[in-house]
């Protein structure tokens, strides 16, 4: 552990919610040796893969669809099947404790007292300034969310006729359902020219027998073309990216089980290249000579940023730059920015990289 002198106090520690997430607002106390431990973040990556499972059923009447509706090809589901498609893929890059990066502020029982934010894992946010944090919604852990169930569905036995019922045979049966359906698109055409007996007096009304003859519709055509069902699925993998990685296979994916492990041959691969950007060259802003060890200094990152690109085959999912704090460099604040009582200086920090946000006086 490394020790860093500042002169200033920090009060007792208090457990403060700001901006729906956990911050503790420190100082120094004799019975903690006026000092307080802080960690600096790595960076973790979240591979967010999103992927659906079909479902297809095959109409009883399907080899009819064509001689009654006038239906084909790839409209009507002529066989039962279930396969997955994937969908979306989304890289987050997030910041989390490096149990290697801690320091230890120690701080002189007779200076004037500013303040320091850190999170609750003891990440630093702030110095001299209060702490708001700013929410990222990317970040944020998205449940799938349920498809939206529409009115309840007809089955097509409650519209069925007296004549569907005596059918003889598949033919007759297939025949009649295609009657009922031309009969309900003629029902509908006669209420929206108007040319229907009982039209319904109000828009509301009018709404619903439409609904109504819709469903009924729905549910005699889907004994031609089949049904499809859909759901949605989430996955997560999490890579720490300490250097350089070259088409590693990140999960596989199979048209008949979805997302699999990268060792079930079942699936193909899906690749994930991470490739060490440029650092961007920084200098430090209170101290270019950098004669200040990190004993007597606020150690803080500089991340470095990396290319991420996840593709399937020949298909790009996902390509974009993020900051990645282990491909960058630490940095160092003297101690003398905060020796000026008149003018206390004001330090924020991102917590998520540790990197300096902005400096105010």
């Amino acid at each position: 552990m490394k020790r860093i002198s500042i002169f200033f106090f920090i009060l007792f520690a208090v457990n403060l919610l700001i901006a729906q997430t956990k911050v503790l607002k420190m100082s120094a106390t004799k019975s903690t040796d006026y000092g307080v431990t802080y960690f600096l973040p790595k960076t973790m990556l979240t591979v967010r893969v999103n992927y659906s499972k079909i479902t297809q059923k095959a109409g009883p009447y399907a080899r009819y669809a064509e001689k009654y509706l006038g239906v084909n090809g790839q409209s009507v589901i002529s066989e039962d099947r279930i396969y997955y498609t994937l969908n979306n893929i989304n890289v987050i890059s997030k910041g989390v404790i490096d149990k290697d990066a801690s320091y230890l502020v120690e701080f002189k029982s007779k200076t004037t007292a500013p303040f320091v934010y850190l999170t609750e894992d003891g990440l630093i946010c702030t110095i001299n300034a209060d702490y708001e944090a700013e929410s990222n919604d990317d970040n944020k852990v998205k449940p799938t969310t349920p498809p939206v169930s529409e009115s309840k569905q007809l089955s097509a036995h409650s519209v069925f006729t007296e004549e569907y019922l005596n059918a003889g045979s598949v033919t007759k049966m297939a025949e009649v359902a295609a009657k009922q359906i031309y009969k309900l698109r003629d029902s509908r055409t006669d209420l929206l020219t108007g040319n229907a007996d009982n039209t319904p007096r109000d828009g509301e009304g009018m709404k619903i027998v439409l609904a109504n003859l819709e469903a009924q519709e729905k549910a005699l055509t889907e004994l031609f073309v089949g049904t499809t069902s859909i759901e949605s699925f989430d996955s997560e993998f999490e890579i720490e990216p300490i250097s350089n990685i070259d088409k590693e296979v990140l999960f596989r994916f199979s048209k008949y089980a979805g997302v699999v492990d990268k060792n079930d041959l079942s699936g193909s691969p899906v690749y994930i290249n991470i490739k060490n950007l440029e650092s961007i060259e920084t200098q430090d802003i209170v101290d270019p000579k950098r004669k200040a060890k990190e004993a007597q200094s606020i150690v803080y990152n500089t991340p470095g940023k990396a290319e991420v690109e996840v593709f399937y085959g020949i298909n790009s999912l996902y390509k974009n730059t993020l900051p990645i704090v282990q491909f960058g460099n630490k940095q160092i604040l003297a101690t003398s920015l905060f020796e000026d009582k008149k003018a206390p200086v004001k330090v924020y920090f991102y917590p998520e990289t540790g990197a300096i946000k902005q400096i105010t006086q």
